[in-house]
């Protein structure tokens, strides 16, 4: 019989369940921020136009969320462990495929479908996995595991652009491949947690088989009005968060920087990325601010500095442009996941991050294709990064308008929730 704790451990194990989520965090989405080297060679091989050229990435990044309610029912169902290794091994699986490609639709299909399905039973039940076995020190958790993000950002760029230059995109995206096959390794390290509040779930052991379904896939939570308003500024946060990561090195090369300068500037910014992982959980976690106005106030500054882009016409001064986005972007990211767990509880954990990232695809399918249309529609990449901030804005603007922002109760009032209400009940609230 499995022992089970009355709360998350804040330690332990746990710490090598982070050190798993370093390396999986490194390996999806620094492969994804770094995808800018291949996104001109993909227009130069193909001679597609950018739009087009630019779903490969956002498909990609779209189905990874969708699909993330798979991965947490999976997980809520079977454990963690295994599902993330089956998402390993399919997301190394798209990117061999993908060497093979002799078309954009081929490469809709390995890195964006397969690749992307694949990120998604690895990166939802690895990070809720670091959300139930920390609670004082969730937010500092969250951060050093995002942290591989920023490293293997600063890494990845040149390296991809180092690969490309000496094998090609077909023998870089081989290479790349056999990296995302240690994901399954990564996997390994997820031990199985149980916690007390687990064994109180909502679920009703008479329920039938549609609403035993219902609730693997935390589904009532739909009528949580403040967790569907949190999703709407995720949604729009998502929406710009990525356009650099996919046009920024294109930008560089307008303005005719070479393609080495280009992707240094993606490295610089991963460095800030892990500055502002890292500074903003020590900032949670000493609870000298809310959560709430950390991440309105870090939404806000990485909305600005991309809408900051266009005037970033020397070198030097895209370069800080580039450092404050990447700061303020990393920062932004562990406040976002730390939040969750008190808006809903953790014993609904894997659900909650499960539907959030699925509703929030839709800023990532449109976003990157969005800013490459506005590219196509203009000329240049002004519009485009305009755009980008605008969205971010909007976000903080919408997390501004979740119950109580500016007064805060105790965390322990959020578990209790009743999820059959659209609103908290009378006196409580969302400590943010």
């Amino acid at each position: 019989m499995p022992v089970v704790h009355p709360e998350p451990p804040d330690g332990g194990w746990g710490w090598m369940v982070v050190l798993a989520a370093f390396f999986q965090s490194a390996l999806v989405f620094g492969v994804i921020r770094s995808f800018g080297v291949f996104f001109m060679e993909f227009v130069g091989y193909f001679g597609e136009l950018a739009g087009r050229v630019s779903w490969i990435t956002s498909i990609g990044i779209a189905v990874q969320q969708f699909a993330s309610p798979v991965g947490s029912a999976l997980s809520t169902q079977y454990g963690a462990r295994p599902v993330v290794m089956a998402g390993g091994f399919l997301s190394g699986l798209g990117l061999l495929l993908a060497s093979f490609a002799t078309s954009l639709t081929h490469l809709y299909l390995s890195i964006g479908l397969l690749s992307g399905f694949g990120w998604a039973l690895v990166f939802t039940p690895s990070v809720a996995s670091v959300a139930r076995y920390f609670k004082k020190r969730r937010t500092l958790a969250t951060g050093l595991a995002f942290t591989g993000v920023g490293l293997s950002s600063f890494a990845f760029s040149p390296l991809f652009q180092l690969l490309v230059d000496t094998y090609a995109w077909r023998g870089a995206l081989l290479v790349v491949a056999g990296m995302s096959f240690n994901l399954v390794v990564c996997g390994t390290l997820i031990r199985p947690l149980t916690l007390k509040e687990d064994l109180a779930g909502p679920g009703d052991p008479g329920a039938s088989c549609l609403g035993k379904l219902s609730t693997l896939f935390g589904l009532p939570l739909l009528s949580h009005g403040p967790f569907m308003r949190f999703v709407l500024a995720v949604t729009l946060i998502n929406t710009g968060y990525f356009i650099p990561y996919v046009h920024l090195v294109a930008r560089a090369r307008e303005l005719g920087f070479d393609e080495y300068q280009a992707a240094f500037l993606m490295s610089v910014a991963a460095v800030a990325d892990l500055c502002g992982r890292l500074l903003s959980g020590w900032l949670a976690d000493c609870r000298a601010f809310r959560l709430g106005h950390i991440l309105v106030a870090w939404t806000s500054l990485t909305g600005i500095s991309l809408a900051l882009v266009p005037l970033g016409r020397g070198y030097p001064l895209l370069m800080a442009i580039s450092v404050c986005y990447g700061f303020f972007s990393g920062a932004l990211t562990p406040v976002v996941f730390s939040i969750l767990p008190e808006i809903v509880g953790i014993g609904r954990i894997f659900g909650s991050m499960g539907l959030l990232q699925m509703m929030e695809s839709i800023g990532g399918l449109l976003g990157a294709p969005f800013s490459g249309w506005l590219r196509d529609m203009t000329g240049d990449y002004t519009a485009s990064f305009l755009a980008a901030g605008a969205f971010l804005l909007a976000g903080s603007l919408v997390l501004v308008t979740l119950p109580n922002f500016s007064s805060c109760l105790e965390i322990s009032h959020i578990g209790t929730l009743d999820l059959g209400s659209p609103v908290p009940p009378t006196g409580s609230g969302l400590c943010l």
